[in-house]
């Protein structure tokens, strides 16, 4: 990776657009993020849908092969759908190499039984139906950690604020990482803070989000934002790579996470659906890599969070009543 300080940053096609004079107005000062990671560093980085450990021996085959650092691991079809040999396996190919891994917790409304989810409206969505809906994703919550997972991805508020509870009672590991998920993650800057106020420890936003919304959400809220530079295609397969940096500049501290567009969905994953999870999951790692590279070669791949770092620091919470 690049020296920052051996380049000086600058925008894509800045130098050729200001000789045809059409260059853009001076970044304001104003728009960036003040936050940053606890331990320093305004980015870090997310290689998503690893399904199992198959999939996980490929991108971190892959990463090692292209030079990708990643900072954190995570999966999508559900703690459910992973033996505990499986999980057991992925705790400590990922420990190994201090990496985070973040498996997603229990049922959710699209494999459920509630008919609401298949109308335009999309009813309620991901979210947990029902009190055992609830209880499926604690119970998983809790064989993973006692499993040695130290992130949980949660699809639901009512879940999420379950699960915070149960890490402040000791049920769950006081470290462990709570990760809001694309698929319920805010629009705007008052759904953010209530989020990082019900327990998230990281928040995925949508791909299509604004650079001003990133301003505005950095504004209310500190906590670790999330954010695909380019979306499955279920989540609109949007490809922002010439936007990384600004991205980071807006939205620091941030993840970046390295989907795929044009892409078949993989979840809830099972072993006749290999191939393609294995072939997209090196796909990922090479995506990261083209990200990295225009980091490097905007000069703005310097400020990377270090590797093995994975706490969120200090985050505004509501209060739990006895």
């Amino acid at each position: 990776m690049t020296d920052a300080s051996a380049t000086a940053a600058r925008r894509p096609g800045e130098q050729a657009l200001t000789a045809l004079g059409l260059s853009a107005p001076a970044p304001d000062p104003a728009d960036a993020s003040p936050h940053s990671f606890p331990g320093g560093g305004r980015w870090r980085t997310e290689i998503p849908s690893c399904e199992g450990p198959e999939a996980l021996a490929v991108v971190l085959k892959e990463a090692s092969r292209l030079d990708v650092p990643i900072h954190r691991i995570s999966q999508g079809s559900g703690v459910w759908m992973l033996t505990d040999a499986e999980i057991t396996e992925m705790v400590e190919s990922t420990g190994e190499r201090d990496i985070e891994l973040c498996l997603f917790t229990g049922p959710r409304g699209t494999w459920d039984i509630g008919g609401s989810t298949r109308t335009d409206s999309r009813g309620a969505g991901l979210r947990a139906r029902g009190h055992d809906a609830v209880a499926g994703c604690v119970e998983d919550a809790v064989r993973a950690t006692e499993l040695g997972v130290k992130c949980l991805l949660v699809a639901d508020e009512g879940v999420l604020w379950t699960l915070h509870r149960a890490r402040v009672a000791g049920i769950i590991p006081a470290d462990t990482t709570l990760k809001v998920s694309a698929l319920i993650g805010p629009v705007n800057p008052a759904a953010y803070a209530v989020y990082e106020r019900l327990g998230a420890d990281s928040v995925n936003v949508p791909s299509d989000l604004t650079l001003d919304h990133l301003t505005e959400i950095r504004r209310v809220s500190g906590a670790p934002m999330d954010m695909y530079i380019e979306a499955p295609d279920d989540l609109g397969g949007y490809v922002r790579m010439y936007e990384v940096a600004e991205l980071i500049r807006r939205g620091a501290p941030l993840y970046l996470k390295f989907g795929l567009s044009k892409a078949p969905g993989i979840y809830p994953y099972g072993h006749h659906m290999r191939e393609l999870t294995l072939a997209t999951a090196k796909e990922r790692v090479r995506r990261g890599r083209l990200a990295l590279d225009l980091l490097a070669r905007h000069g703005a791949d310097g400020d990377m969070a270090p590797l093995g770092s994975r706490l969120p620091g200090d985050l505004q919470r509501f209060e739990i009543s006895s």
